[in-house]
C-alpha cells in the first residue's frame, strides 16, 4: 500500500499489538470469523489481525471521519475483508445489525485518543500547543471544549475536572475559568492553559507533569461523552461475543480502567451467594478472564512508543457452552 495508507502506518504505533493479537487470534481461526475493532483509529491493530488471521473479516468502527479515511486507505489491500462504519463504539448493536450479524468472534476497544487526534494540532487536544479549543473526536458533532468552558456552570466545571481529570485543584480552576470568561470568551488552548496554570498553587505547578494535563483530559472526556459511551459498550460487547469469543480492552486512565475492571469482574463471577457449595445450572459465569489484573507495556515498548506508558490491558473469553 502506498500514499496515505503508508503515512498512517508510519504515524501510528499500535499499543500492545503483539499481545492483543496473541489474545484474540485463537477466536479467529475459523472461516467467516469476525473481528470488531470498536476504535479503529488508523487501523494498526486491525492490520495485524488481518495479517495474522487469514480467515478473519474486520468490522471497523470509529467516530472520527479523518481516521476512517486514513484507515480505509491503509487497509484497502484487504478488499472485502474490511468493512468500515462511521459510528461511536456504544453504537455496536446498530453496527452489527447493519452487518446482519448476531454475534462475533473477537472485539477490541483501544480507548482514549488516537495518534491522529493527538498529532492534529488544529483539533486542540494538546495542551502544549496553541490551537482552537475544540477536542471533538467526531468533527461532525456540535459540542466543543470552548462551549463547555464558556457556558457550563462553575459547579459543573469543577465536577468534571475532579471526576474525569482527578484534579485536586478542580474548584480553584473552575472558579478561575468562570472569572476569566466574564472578561473574554475562551477560544484557544493557550488561553485556557494560562488560566489553569495561574489557578494552581506555585508549589504544585511543577509536579505531576504539565499543570493543564488533567484538566485537558477531563474536558476531552466530557466533550466526547467517553465514560457514558464506555459504560454502554461494555455490556453490548459482552453480549455480542459468540461462544469462545474474546474481548480485549485497552484503557489509559483510572476512570476507564475501573469501569472495565468492574464489568469484567461481574461477567466472570458466578451469580450465587458466597458460600453456596454448588452453582446451580444457569448461574455459572459465562466468561473467564484471560489476563491477570491489568497487563502493562514493558519498558522496551514504552521507550519505542511513549504514548503506551499509561496503557492497561484486560481481556476475557466467553465459555464455549452458552445458554442464551
Amino acid at each position: 500500500m502506498g500514499g496515505s495508507g503508508s503515512n498512517a502506518a508510519a504515524l501510528h504505533v499500535p499499543v500492545l499489538a503483539e499481545r492483543i493479537v496473541e489474545l484474540l487470534a485463537p477466536a479467529l481461526s475459523e472461516p467467516r470469523s469476525v473481528y470488531v475493532d470498536g476504535t479503529l483509529g488508523m487501523g494498526g491493530h486491525s492490520e495485524l489481525i488481518l495479517q495474522s488471521c487469514p480467515n478473519a473479516t474486520v468490522v471497523g468502527i470509529d467516530r472520527d471521519p479523518a481516521a476512517l479515511r486514513l484507515a480505509g486507505e491503509r487497509l484497502a489491500a484487504y478488499g472485502s475483508r474490511v468493512r468500515l462504519h462511521h459510528a461511536t463504539y456504544h453504537e455496536l448493536p446498530e453496527v452489527l445489525a447493519d452487518e446482519g450479524l448476531t454475534s462475533v468472534q473477537a472485539i477490541c476497544l483501544d480507548l482514549g485518543l488516537s495518534s491522529l487526534q493527538i498529532d492534529s494540532v488544529e483539533r486542540g487536544f494538546a495542551y502544549a500547543t496553541d490551537a482552537p479549543l475544540d477536542m471533538r473526536m467526531n468533527s461532525e458533532q456540535s459540542l466543543t471544549a470552548a462551549d463547555i468552558v464558556n457556558s457550563w456552570s462553575e459547579s459543573e466545571l469543577a465536577r468534571i475536572l475532579r471526576v474525569h481529570g482527578e484534579e485536586r485543584f478542580a474548584a480553584r480552576i473552575a472558579g478561575a475559568i468562570v472569572k476569566a470568561r466574564a472578561d473574554q470568551e475562551f477560544t484557544t488552548s493557550a488561553q485556557l492553559v494560562a488560566v489553569i496554570a495561574d489557578a494552581i498553587p506555585m508549589a504544585a505547578r511543577h509536579s505531576g507533569g504539565h499543570p493543564a494535563k488533567r484538566s485537558f483530559q477531563a474536558l476531552r472526556i466530557a466533550v466526547n461523552d467517553e465514560i457514558a459511551s464506555l459504560s454502554a459498550v461494555l455490556p453490548a460487547a459482552l453480549q455480542a461475543l459468540a461462544p469462545g469469543g474474546r474481548l480485549a480492552v485497552l484503557a489509559y486512565h483510572s476512570g476507564e480502567d475501573r469501569l472495565v475492571k468492574r464489568a469484567f469482574a461481574d461477567a466472570t463471577s458466578d451469580r450465587v451467594p458466597a458460600g453456596v457449595p454448588e452453582v446451580p445450572a444457569g448461574y455459572a459465569a459465562e466468561y473467564r478472564l484471560l489476563t491477570r489484573g491489568a497487563e502493562r507495556p514493558n519498558p522496551a515498548e514504552i521507550q519505542t512508543n511513549p504514548r503506551a506508558a499509561s496503557a492497561r490491558l484486560r481481556a476475557l473469553v466467553r465459555h464455549q457452552e452458552v445458554v442464551r
